[in-house]
């Protein structure tokens, strides 16, 4: 059964906040890409690992200046031609939410599902859609979630502006992405049951298929500068549409050393983002 436009838009009316998503592998540990303290740009690169044996996986690169957030991500081996509803998750007062292990599959039935999981990932912070409103009241929109293609792959980028509180904690919070093909027929169905969700749903649909944590900075990580993160009309903290930058650039480097590491840095960080465009 393939997901249809109806479908969608019912789905929409579920309870979002708790489409977090549930890991059934050890969590994927982030590589912090490069940091900065303060309101100087930080941008992390996060390991998406494969969640209910999906076979998902892929990279997420997140640039936060400000409260301004820019979200890049490339994932193959999900479900060719589906959507698939993903979000950043966790928490922004201090609890220690995770992606969690087959352990949160407190039936057995081998499916860790969106309700299942919750107490170990806590809820919806953003929903990453394609357009329009972002907030968790959009975590089941998924008529505004990225498809993957033919292949299972998914291209996924878009700038936003997040709550202050998302960026002060944005070292606790991880990415999830949803939809999972459990009887391999490339498409959602109800053979693994309906959703908990929504019942118009299959479990498939809204089941989680890759997640990955985002990490601090490490010790010896290097403080950069002018990290890219996109300019555009004037922002809407509601909607996610993100303002135009405002053109100003972080102090100089004290120590030509430091100048040097920073490049390096920089340049790393490039072709990171630039790997991730052209795969």
């Amino acid at each position: 059964m393939k997901i249809r436009h109806t479908t969608r838009l019912a789905a929409r009316a579920a309870l979002p906040a708790a489409l977090a998503v549930a890991p059934v592998v050890a969590p994927a540990v982030a590589a912090p890409a490069v940091a900065a303290e303060g309101g100087n740009p930080r941008a992390y690169q996060i390991d998406l690992a494969q969640l209910n044996d999906s076979g998902a996986s892929g990279t997420a690169m997140l640039s936060l200046e400000g409260r301004q957030l820019t979200v890049m991500i490339r994932a193959e081996g999900l479900v060719p031609g589906q959507p698939h509803a993903q979000h950043i998750h966790g928490s922004t007062d201090g609890h220690d939410f995770h992606c969690p292990d087959a352990g949160a599959d407190r039936d057995g039935d081998g499916i860790v599902t969106t309700s299942e999981g919750l107490p170990v990932y806590g809820g919806i912070n953003i929903s990453l859609t394609t357009e329009g409103d972002t907030s968790p009241d959009s975590g089941l929109a998924v008529d505004r979630m990225p498809a993957a293609d033919a292949n299972g792959t998914l291209r996924y980028e878009r700038t936003l502006v997040v709550a202050q509180d998302v960026a002060d904690h944005i070292r606790d919070l991880h990415v999830v992405q949803h939809g999972i093909d459990r009887n391999g027929n490339a498409e959602y169905d109800f053979g693994a049951g309906r959703s908990d969700l929504d019942p118009k749903l299959p479990q498939e649909a809204t089941a989680p298929a890759a997640c990955g944590l985002v990490e601090g900075a490490a010790v010896g990580s290097v403080p950069v500068g002018g990290v890219e993160t996109g300019t555009g009309p004037a922002g809407d903290a509601r909607t996610g549409t993100a303002p135009a930058g405002d053109g100003s650039a972080p102090a100089p480097y004290a120590a030509a050393g430091t100048l040097l590491a920073a490049a390096g840095g920089a340049l790393a960080l490039s072709r990171r983002r630039a790997a991730l465009r052209n795969r």
